[in-house]
């Protein structure tokens, strides 16, 4: 009688908690194959969302109610209670964190059950860049999450030293990271519109239409150049965020599309199309983690306008692959827009292939996928 084949190992599981379904179908896709690819089972969590679909196409979805942009301690418990509720049942291998709450509340949860923890710091948003009761308290709370964590990420070194400055979490457990990465396949060089140098340039600011993005800027920058007869076409791309306390009303969007300064084009889930027909991306935020539009931009061999500002002055390299402004100036932006307009048309393309050329050495998706495999590993076997 033949003996029993010894029945093979459950493959380790992984929770992600992120606080956007969208969020992981568009920032975590390639980690998540990764990790798949690597032998471990990968189930997501977060509040549901029109990209649940596309999620549960890449791997388990299990949905989370959260109050995102809240501060009643209330709801913030409740919300711990069902992250260590969801933990409990799935007992995940180790519990990876992202943005604020989950960084959290999903830490704490996951270390009152001995379950591993890898948090990722992605950009500190508008709380940091104020001051006040609020960011003291987010604060305190990040050093009681973090405390325990095996590997905490950042996406900048500035980043990850006021964390330190301040105590919030230890400093063996800090790495960095080149932001979410960039899948150099999908995001390929991309032919130039037709016309280049015998049409207005066009300029692309890709993202949530918050001020701190620098969008009004942007659009002061546009109304500068408009008023001197330059031949110019300003363009948004990016969701309305009412949400968000730093929010851009959609009125005061259409507003600008009304006066004629800028073009808005809703948004999108495949932002590909819309680089293509770029000629330079910018964004003048005030403050990133490191930022994804960028990265996808410059993979498409587009040239950069960005701030001198934690998070965005690592993926430009001044008169290389792009130019640098001062943050909340619209003047500098201005002036920056004209540095590029100048350029002939060869020269915006070999800037263009320069940024292509960093992305490479710098911030390909796969050196974010090892890193996080490598710490799962010290995570899980201590």
């Amino acid at each position: 009688m033949n003996a029993k084949a010894p029945k093979k190992a459950a493959p380790q599981k992984v929770l992600i908690c992120i606080n956007a379904a969208w969020n992981i179908a568009n920032f975590r896709a390639g980690l998540i194959r990764g990790l798949q690819e690597a032998g471990y089972e990968v189930i997501a969590l977060a509040p549901p969302d029109e990209a649940v679909a596309r999620v549960e196409a890449m791997c388990r979805f299990v949905p989370l109610h959260m109050d995102k942009q809240g501060t009643r301690p209330d709801r913030d418990l409740a919300l711990l209670w069902r992250i260590r509720g969801i933990l409990r049942r799935e007992r995940p291998a180790v519990y990876l964190g992202y943005t604020v709450k989950p960084n959290v509340y999903g830490s704490l949860a996951a270390h009152s059950l001995g379950i591993p923890v890898v948090n990722n710091i992605a950009g500190l948003g508008a709380v940091f860049i104020q001051d006040g009761w609020l960011v003291r308290l987010v604060r305190k709370l990040y050093t009681l999450a973090l405390r325990r964590s095996s590997t905490v990420f950042f996406q900048n070194d500035d980043d990850r030293q006021l964390f330190l400055s301040h105590g919030m979490v230890k400093p063996g457990a800090t790495r960095l990271l080149p932001g979410s990465g960039i899948d150099l396949s999908r995001f390929a060089p991309a032919p130039w519109p037709e016309g280049l140098g015998g049409r207005p340039v066009r300029f692309l600011l890709v993202a949530r239409m918050l001020w701190d993005k620098g969008v009004g800027e942007f659009v002061e920058a546009a109304r500068h150049l408009r008023a001197q007869g330059l031949p110019v076409q300003c363009v948004l791309l990016g969701f309305v965020d009412v949400e968000n306390p730093a929010a851009i009303s959609r009125a005061q969007v259409e507003a600008w599309v009304q006066e004629g300064v800028v073009e808005y084009l809703g948004s999108t889930d495949d932002v590909r199309p819309h680089l293509a027909q770029a000629d330079c991306v910018v964004l003048p935020s005030y403050r990133e983690g490191t930022p994804r539009t960028l990265l996808e931009a410059a993979a498409m061999a587009r040239p950069l306008i960005t701030t001198n500002a934690v998070g965005c002055k690592e993926v430009v390299d001044d008169g290389v692959n792009g130019y640098l402004c001062e943050v909340r100036s619209a003047d500098s932006l201005a002036q920056a827009m004209q540095r590029f307009m100048a350029l002939s048309v060869e020269q915006r393309q070999a800037m263009g292939l320069r940024g292509r050329d960093k992305m490479a050495r710098q911030f390909d998706e796969r050196l974010v996928v090892q890193a996080y495999i490598d710490a799962i590993r010290q995570a899980t076997t201590g």
